[in-house]
Order: C-alpha cells, then structure tokens, then sequence
C-alpha cells in the first residue's frame, strides 16, 4: 500500500512538472520571438513604399493616390494594394512593426525597426537594361542591403548572431521579367528560355545573402498568371479549349508551374550545398489556386473572382487605357470579396489567405529552433 502511495506521488509530481515546463516554452516562444529582423526582397507584391519614393516624376503615380491604401490603411503608402501584403501579415504574426522601405531610412543608421523592405515595384531577378519599370533590380536591391547591414555590423560576434536570428523574404521575384516580354507581344516559347536565367539569378541573391550569414530564408515561386486578370485580359481568347474549367488559361498556368519547378530544384540544390540553413519554399502557386479553387470557402465573390476590384472596365474591369486610380476608373464597395485589385496585383483579403499558409510554416521552424 505505501509502495502504490510512493509511485502516486512521484506521478503527480511528475505531471505537475511536465506542465511547468511545457507552459514555460510556450510562453517563452510566444513572448519572445526568434527572430530578431525580418528583411524582404522582391517587386510590387511586397512593396512598402520604395517605388513611390523613387519616382521621379512630377506628377505623383496612381500608387501614391487612392483608392490605393483604402481598405486598411485609410490612405495611400505606396502599397500596390487596397491594403496589407503578405510581408506585412507575416510581420503581424511575428509581432513586428510594418518594414518600413529601405529608401525612407537609407540615411538613417541603426534606424530599423526591427527590419527593412528592400522590395521595388516593376523590379525584375534580372538586371535588364530594357526594363522600363525600374532599374532596382534584385541585384541592386542586395547592393543596398550589404550598404545598411555595414551601418549596423559593428561587431562581428553580434553581426553574425543578427544574423543568423533575422528572417529573409525573397519576393515573390521573378514575375516581371516575364510580364514585360509576355506584355511586349512575347511567346510563350520564347519567355520560356528566360526561365533558367531568372531561377538562377534568384539563386545567386540567395547564396550572396547566405554568406552574409543568412541562415532562415523563404523563397516563393510565380503565381498562376494564367489566372491574372492582366494575362486574361491581353490573352483572351475564343478558344474554349484554352481555358481550364475555372476559366485560367492553361498555357500560362503551365509556365508559371515550370517557373516554379525549376526554382524548387535550384533550392533542394542550395539545401544540400548549405545544411545549415533552412530554406522554404513559399509556394503562392498553390495558395493562390485554393482560392480559385474555392472562392466562396474563403469569404470572396465567385461571380467577381476574375474581375478587378478597381479597373477601367472591359470584360475582366482592366483596361491598359485607364488603369486603377487613374481618371475614369471605379472602384468596387468591397475588396474583399474580390480577389484582384487592380488587374494585376491582389486585394488584402487574397493575401492574408495566402499568407496564412505560410505563416504556419514559419511557426512551425522557429518553435522547433526555440526549443533545441
């Protein structure tokens, strides 16, 4: 009888202490995040603000104007949105501030807030001399981090723990070196053999940032463009075979998927090469077809999923004439039940969905370091 209360006891005890120590990790991970910066990369689906604050025009561009900022800001941020992105939810989930861009704070030392956007609107993974959307190339873009990780690398014990402990977001990148040729009356066959360049030019920004000292990166694929407001504009057709039975255009669906192929074996490759880090692939293929998929599951217009929310008319509300924010375009009362913006970039509500899936992943990595 005594040697069952023994065992009772030391039970109990036991149980009382496994609790203890389980609260305590999770408190732990919950209040004090692994990372310690987030740094983002890429083009107008993660821009902050750095389009804007390059422009060089007298005339402020659509983007600085509303309806561009409406639904949760209350104003234009130089967001191509009517609101947040996916940066900024997964800011949100991290408790981060909002990453401020890296052109609002380049003359400001250690004034980072915890991170820095370094993404450009119409920025391409190529450095092409034709493109007229902006000369911010990734390249350019990484020149300007290794400028702003030298103002707050004064020690290289705490750089390289910076480091190693910070979030790096490459993109989406990659889109617009294919918008332009496809835009500029391109074939799919002859975008096609941009498509190694364009992985390994992502690849080389990964591995210059990596030994930087990167250690957690997330690398997202190309969306399906066959699905875009923009390309079922410019490339619709009066071949019903050409159209999947949602209503995307196969062939470009199909070019995004060897995108994304072709960038997922580049990464396995980095994987092996560099066993220390943990590289994701952010996979916004298929987040983003979920929702084609199943519009009504997730809150949105099935009768509006392929027109743009703010547009200038046409069958899908975009028109290259009159563009969203620009005199003669209208705006929908709800983004939210519409998955493109303006044609070519998504609402908020597509994002945070797209987001979410994400967002898992990453709290799944840094419970798990954490707790090692």
């Amino acid at each position: 009888m005594k040697t069952l209360l023994f065992f009772t006891i030391i039970s109990c005890l036991y149980f009382k202490i496994l609790l203890v120590l389980l609260f305590s990790a999770s408190t732990t991970t919950a209040t004090q995040p692994y990372y310690k910066a987030i740094f983002n990369f890429g083009d107008s689906l993660s821009d902050t603000g750095n389009s804007l604050l390059s422009s060089t025009t007298t005339d402020v561009p659509t983007v600085g104007k509303l309806p561009y900022g409406m639904t949760f800001f209350r104003h234009p941020t130089g967001r191509f949105s009517d609101g947040r992105l996916i940066v900024d939810f997964i800011a949100e989930a991290f408790e981060f501030p909002y990453l401020r861009p890296y052109l609002e704070i380049a003359d400001t030392q250690n004034d980072f807030l915890r991170g820095v956007n370094f993404a450009v609107g119409g920025a391409t993974a190529l450095s092409l001399a034709s493109n007229f959307w902006t000369n911010n190339s990734l390249s350019v873009q990484l020149g300007w981090f290794k400028k702003f990780k030298a103002s707050f690398c004064t020690k290289i014990e705490d750089c390289e723990n910076f480091m190693k402990r910070s979030l790096f977001l490459m993109g989406e990148i990659g889109g617009n070196d294919y918008n332009f040729p496809f835009f500029s009356g391109g074939t799919i066959p002859q975008v096609r053999e941009l498509v190694p360049l364009v992985v390994e030019a992502i690849t080389n920004v990964t591995i210059a940032l990596i030994e930087e000292g990167a250690v957690d990166l997330v690398v997202p694929g190309n969306l399906p463009i066959g699905c875009s407001v923009v390309y079922l504009t410019l490339f619709e057709s009066s071949n019903k075979t050409d159209y999947d039975e949602i209503g995307c255009l196969k062939a470009l669906n199909e070019f995004s998927k060897l995108h994304n192929r072709h960038l997922k074996r580049a990464l396995q490759t980095l994987r092996l090469k560099y066993p220390h880090t943990n590289i994701i692939y952010g996979d916004y293929y298929h987040a983003t077809m979920r929702i084609i998929n199943a519009p009504l599951h997730y809150g949105f217009d099935k009768k509006s999923l392929f027109r743009a929310c703010c547009g200038g008319g046409g069958s899908y509300n975009y028109n290259l004439s009159v563009t969203c924010g620009e005199d003669g375009s209208t705006v929908c009362e709800d983004p939210s039940l519409y998955v493109s913006w303006d044609g070519v970039h998504l609402t908020e509500a597509a994002y945070q969905v797209m987001a979410e899936s994400l967002i898992d992943s990453l709290s799944l990595t840094t419970t798990s370091l954490v707790t090692i």
